[in-house]
């Protein structure tokens, strides 16, 4: 399980709002309810979240969900230390008790007994039953649940059920606006203003192939990882392919058809 602990809140992450989901997660925040955030993979869910616990003023604890999670690895177990059996709080447990941000990161991919303890946590209760111990823990002042997911990746198998997602105030995110989205790439990697716009116009180029089996398409994640390596001295055509069109297919007829539109917007 990747974990990111409670940090220093000295510096705020750089962010670029959208529209009003800055004040949807701050409003959302004021009023004590929990947060779903949906959008496709590297659209800036995570960073949002980064954003916002540091303009709260509010520790950070980050779970990146995975198959093998499960409510255990949440909310803490039973540990033997020196011959001593300890109880060691979970990730959960700590945001619950310090009046931290819990974010869950791609909820759906954990296993179906986590969202289960989620729910006294994400309706009026804001309580933590923990049954090993007996423990009933109020939600501290400042304490927020926010999970996310990507509706791309949905299925039968995974997907949050109506109880679970009708207790969470739900926020969409998509790819942003080109203007948006050429001061992001910009902004994260140090790239002129003309290479973020050359990146953003391959971004809406691949993003308009219908006819290509991806499953995802060019984030804005994979743009400032290209413009990253152009500023670091690599020709921006190498370091499209190597960051944007080669990380979203293996499928040989794909890459090549990936690559003539690569040619055809970044070529001489």
């Amino acid at each position: 399980m990747e974990m990111q602990s409670a940090r220093s809140l000295a510096a705020t992450p750089f962010y670029a709002e959208q529209a009003d989901e800055c004040a949807l997660f701050a409003q959302a925040h004021a009023a004590r309810l929990p947060l779903l955030i949906k959008g496709p993979t590297g659209c800036g869910k995570t960073r949002l979240v980064e954003h916002m616990a540091a303009r709260l003023g509010r520790p950070l604890i980050t779970v990146s969900c995975h198959d093998d999670l499960s409510a255990a690895d949440l909310v803490g177990r039973h540990l033997i230390s020196g011959g001593d059996t300890r109880w060691c709080d979970g990730p959960l447990t700590r945001a619950v008790r310090e009046g931290a941000i819990c974010y869950l990161d791609e909820v759906v991919e954990a296993r179906k007994d986590t969202t289960v303890v989620l729910h006294p946590l994400a309706d009026d209760r804001r309580m933590l039953p923990l049954e090993r111990t007996g423990e009933l823990i109020p939600a501290a002042p400042g304490f927020m649940l926010v999970i996310s997911y990507n509706p791309g990746y949905q299925n039968l198998l995974k997907g949050l059920k109506p109880s679970t997602r009708q207790r969470f105030v739900a926020l969409g995110l998509a790819y942003p606006a080109p203007e948006v989205e050429r001061g992001i790439v910009a902004a994260e990697s140090g790239c002129t203003a003309e290479t973020a716009a050359r990146l953003v116009h391959l971004a809406e180029a691949l993003r308009r192939l219908t006819e290509q089996d991806l499953e995802e398409i060019a984030s804005t994640r994979l743009l400032v990882m290209a413009a990253r390596l152009a500023v670091a001295g690599m020709p921006l055509q190498r370091a499209a392919e190597a960051a944007i069109v080669d990380a979203l297919t293996d499928d040989p007829e794909t890459v090549a058809a990936l690559h003539e539109v690569l040619a055809a917007v970044l070529g001489p």
